[in-house]
């Protein structure tokens, strides 16, 4: 039972809890508690020294931005402006409050301002579905589309689209680069003919890719009824981030070990199963790293994908609220920073937990 643990832990990336598992178990006690504390408690403990810092920081920043405040205006309006502005800062008016980096308690604030406000448009949406069912039952008869909810999207729901348009531009990344790859890395002659156009195509900017395909899908997609927002943030999204696994598919082919392919030349397999069998399973690490860096790199340029193209998603909360400037806008990109930042290492361990049941690799490898 406890190596059935300890391999669970391991395999689900919670190897901190190793130690306290043979704690329970009574082995070496002094030990594992000693590990246990290097592996759980220390990055509590960094948790902590962080908010901390974070709290100090945004502390400075308020009472400087305080005193900035204060005194533009004492010299622009005299000593009773300052005063009054100084009394209207410590009555909490939020009109008057300076506008810095937020403090932790702040963020958390927002948070759960920005889940209050979910809930409140989760329920107006349930009662435009009620209103509309009638309705809606009738045009599905008559073979009309349905009335749909046009309000604005919550949080929750810019999250949504977001790790929808990333999954559907990594899916089109994929499904380009690794057949791309597998022919490329087939072919010492094609390796060197395409690479000029992979080095010159791989840093290019995520706002050109963007530019480039909006001029596309404008001339061929002509439908009203069409997401054209969508199509070209996730068309973006996955030219931008097909790179890592086109050259890491190329290169996996490439130098998969020669008796492999001579053991496929003696038994005269085909093409196809030479590539399924032989090729693909040889090379798989390489390509499954090329993946993982892929959604990386989509999620990562996904929000300035969005906030250009004006897609409903993370992209446009954050830029939305930089324009809003209203006093709780900074905490509200922040909680969005904690958001995005959390759901990329979620999707990376995603990845690494699928590339552990696909290759029956037990061991840790991020």
């Amino acid at each position: 039972m406890k190596d059935k643990l300890i391999k669970t832990f391991r395999f689900c990336g919670l190897g901190f809890l190793e130690p306290l598992v043979r704690l329970a178990y009574g082995e070496e006690p002094q030990k594992n508690l000693t590990n246990f504390v290097k592996k759980a408690l220390f990055p509590i403990f960094s948790i902590l020294i962080f908010i901390a810092i974070w709290h100090s920081g945004a502390s400075y920043l308020y009472h400087k931005e305080e005193t900035r405040k204060i005194e533009k205006a004492r010299e622009d309006q005299g000593e009773e402006a300052a005063q009054a502005m100084k009394a209207c800062i410590d009555s909490g008016d939020v009109s008057c409050q300076p506008n810095t980096l937020p403090s932790p308690a702040q963020v958390w604030g927002a948070y759960l301002s920005l889940l209050k406000d979910h809930r409140a448009i989760a329920q107006k949406k349930d009662d435009f579905a009620k209103k509309t069912e009638k309705i809606n039952a009738k045009r599905a008869e008559q073979g009309k589309g349905a009335i749909a909810y046009t309000g604005r999207p919550s949080f929750v729901d810019q999250i949504k689209t977001s790790i929808k348009t990333v999954f559907a531009g990594f899916l089109l990344a994929a499904f380009i680069a690794i057949p791309i790859g597998i022919i490329i890395g087939l072919s010492a002659t094609l390796r060197t003919s395409l690479n000029w156009l992979i080095q010159i195509f791989k840093p290019v900017s995520p706002v050109v890719w963007l530019l480039l395909v909006f001029m596309i899908i404008k001339t061929l997609v002509t439908d009203p009824d069409l997401d054209k927002s969508f199509m070209i943030s996730f068309i973006s999204v996955g030219l931008c981030a097909m790179w890592a696994t086109l050259v890491n598919t190329s290169m996996g082919v490439s130098t998969v070990d020669k008796d492999f392919m001579n053991v496929s030349k003696v038994l005269r397999l085909s093409v196809g199963k030479n590539i399924f069998k032989v090729i693909l399973p040889a090379s798989f690490p390489l390509i499954f790293t090329g993946l993982r860096i892929t959604l990386s790199v989509a999620w990562m340029v996904l929000i300035a994908i969005e906030l250009l193209a004006q897609s409903p998603g993370l992209g446009s909360f954050v830029w939305e609220e930089f324009q809003n400037g209203a006093n709780d806008s900074n905490a509200k990109i922040i909680v969005a920073m904690f958001v995005i930042g959390i759901i990329g290492f979620a999707l990376d361990r995603i990845m690494l937990t699928i590339q552990k049941f696909m290759s029956f690799d037990k061991a840790e490898v991020a």
